[in-house]
């Protein structure tokens, strides 16, 4: 009877839970169970109940800190995506009463789900012998890569015609000004090593270069639409090529063929990859090459590096050059992971160290030496400032009347301060970065930071506040935002380019219409969610925590990186920042369950 008891009130906070405005009717009306219908609301008690029954907690540490990390991004994010702060929570005792309640209920739920998910992945069930898929072993079993690079292109297709040449997007189309000399914002934004070139690192030197390099073949040829398609076709074949190869790479491994088929459809339908193929931006390729890191490092953390010869070695080099050079967060993802592979290889830590200090010169040689060389500017420090920037605008907004004189002068030194308050955006940092004074000393940034840092003590739930609305969205599901590119960008047509699309406008509407409601469809549009992404890594993390297989979780550091990497950048749920971990977590999720593989043969 006392564990029926304790059911039914875990069924009550679990139906309330999952619906935040239930809570608000409680305290609004007191006709709230009158408007909710209270025959609904009894039937799902009644099946909560009953499916309770039949489960089980499993009792782990590492799954109950992971239902409470859950329940706390549900309740925090439910509370900053509606009213931009916690007070949700703690505006009054009854919603702080409630938020409580709302949390454990989350807690009963995760809890329950992940016991699930532990159990699972403590059997062999995954990798379980089942019946053969008979299209699987027809076409893509003895050829994996080939054959599945044929149908995702293929698949693509309808993409690539629709929206030839390419999509381009502000950052590009801005990147293709830089490289013909045209002046843009980004040179308006840092001090110029030469006014006569514009270039700047702002967005990685390289990839501007091969977009603008390919539009001037287009150009010389007669079409810069032509030079367009020319850069998108090497994306396409590069994109599609990694994809195709992590499906080959598995398969090698004896990851079961209904989840390499899988893998497949998820890779050739979901809007998301062919609408990123034909995108201009920088991350594409960035994304490949990370993908590419990461098979890399299950590679080396499975020990088939012990048969490595030099090529490999500068394979690797080179690999990492590229995901250092394709984007400036990549050098960062590098510097936080690669050191562990050296520590976990003993045997080999000799020649990964070479490779990682050999990787490291060459990326000081192109940032330090190279670059300077041809007079192109880094990009500003306010690119790495987002968080306190965004902090002390907030700040401005809110309490105002607490700074002196002399505060408001260090602040308006560097950011401009009259209208900075109207400026601030809590889920966007740009409207108050852009106004960052370039020709501000070492001396007056650190002036800034000293009032910066005691304002923090006089308001600390302030910047807490700041940090939270302008990230949550990253562990929130139910922040959704933007995750596709497909509107056509006239920026570079007035600076004399012949961009243009075909005239293939009805088919364009259908695949964007498919492209932008592929979140909405239930179960299957989890996959384009970058909190769900995101709780996939802690979930993976926690469970090989769970079974002590800590050396694995180093395959998940590149992840967490990038993660981190979002949390400090100025926008909140951008989807292309997060595109490597989304992009990579087939492949993630394949290389962990091979590590649970190991768990049970050991």
């Amino acid at each position: 009877m006392k564990e029926k008891g304790k059911l039914w009130i875990q069924s009550i906070l679990i139906l309330l839970a999952i619906d935040f405005d239930i809570y608000q009717l409680f305290l609004s009306n007191t006709d709230s169970l009158i408007k909710l219908g209270l025959l609904p609301t009894a039937i799902l008690l009644v099946v909560c109940y009953m499916t309770l029954q039949k489960l089980s907690l499993l009792k782990s540490r590492s799954l109950s800190f992971l239902s409470a990390l859950f329940s706390f991004f549900m309740v925090f994010g439910n509370s900053y995506a509606k009213v931009g702060d916690a007070s949700l929570i703690f505006d009054n005792f009854g919603f702080f009463l409630l938020s409580v309640l709302m949390a454990i209920g989350y807690f009963y739920l995760f809890s329950y789900l992940l016991s699930i998910v532990f159990r699972f992945c403590s059997s062999n069930r995954f990798f379980r012998q089942t019946k053969s898929i008979r299209i699987w072993n027809k076409f893509f079993s003895k050829h994996p890569f080939r054959r599945s690079f044929l149908l995702i292109v293929l698949c693509w297709l309808p993409y690539i015609i629709a929206f030839y040449p390419i999509i381009l997007s502000p950052d590009p189309s801005y990147q293709i000004k830089q490289f013909f000399g045209i002046r843009t914002k980004y040179a308006d934004y840092a001090v110029l090593l030469d006014e006569n070139v514009v270039l700047t690192n702002h967005h990685p030197v390289a990839h501007t270069v091969l977009l603008g390099g390919c539009l001037k073949i287009g150009h010389e040829l007669g079409s810069d639409n032509l030079g367009l398609f020319i850069y998108s076709i090497i994306q396409i074949c590069v994109l599609a090529s990694v994809l195709s190869f992590t499906i080959s790479y598995l398969k090698k491994r004896n990851v079961p063929d209904r989840y390499l088929f899988l893998m497949l459809l998820i890779y050739a339908l979901v809007p998301m990859f062919p609408l990123y193929a034909i995108s201009g931006v920088k991350d594409v390729l960035f994304t490949a090459f990370v993908i590419l890191y990461l098979i890399m490092t299950h590679a080396i953390l499975s020990k088939r590096c012990q048969n490595f010869s030099a090529k490999h070695y500068i394979a690797m080099i080179v690999l990492m050059l590229l995901v250092i050079l394709f984007r400036n967060n990549g050098l960062y993802m590098v510097i936080l992971s690669f050191p562990f592979l050296i520590f976990l290889i003993k045997e080999k830590w000799k020649p990964l160290l070479l490779v990682f200090l050999v990787t490291l010169g060459l990326s000081a040689c192109y940032s330090k030496v190279l670059l300077p060389y041809f007079k192109i500017t880094p990009g500003s420090i306010r690119e790495v400032l987002s968080i306190p920037f965004q902090q002390t605008a907030r700040y401005v907004k809110y309490h105002e009347e607490d700074l002196s004189s002399s505060e408001k002068e260090a602040i308006d030194v560097v950011l401009g301060y009259d209208d900075l308050a109207s400026r601030y955006n809590p889920e966007l940092a740009d409207p108050v970065k852009n106004k960052y004074n370039k020709y501000t000393t070492k001396e007056e940034l650190m002036d800034y930071f000293g009032v910066w840092f005691d304002c923090f003590f006089r308001h600390p739930v302030t910047y807490i506040d700041a940090t939270i609305a302008n990230t949550y969205g990253y562990f929130y599901p139910e922040k959704q935002n933007w995750y596709v590119y497909y509107k056509f960008d006239k920026r570079i047509l007035k600076d004399g380019f012949d961009y243009h699309y075909n005239g293939l406008n009805g088919l364009r509407s259908v695949l964007s219409g498919f492209a932008v409601g592929f979140p909405s469809i239930p179960v299957v549009g989890l996959i384009s969610n970058i909190a769900i992404s995101v709780w996939l890594l802690f979930t993976m993390a926690a469970i090989l925590i769970h079974f002590k297989k800590y050396r694995a979780l180093t395959l998940f550091l590149p992840a967490f990186v990038l993660v981190l990497t979002c949390v400090a950048s100025p926008a909140n749920t951008y989807f292309r920042y997060a595109m490597p971990y989304v992009f990579a977590m087939p492949f993630l999720i394949g290389a962990f369950f091979l590590f649970q593989q190991q768990k049970n043969n050991d």
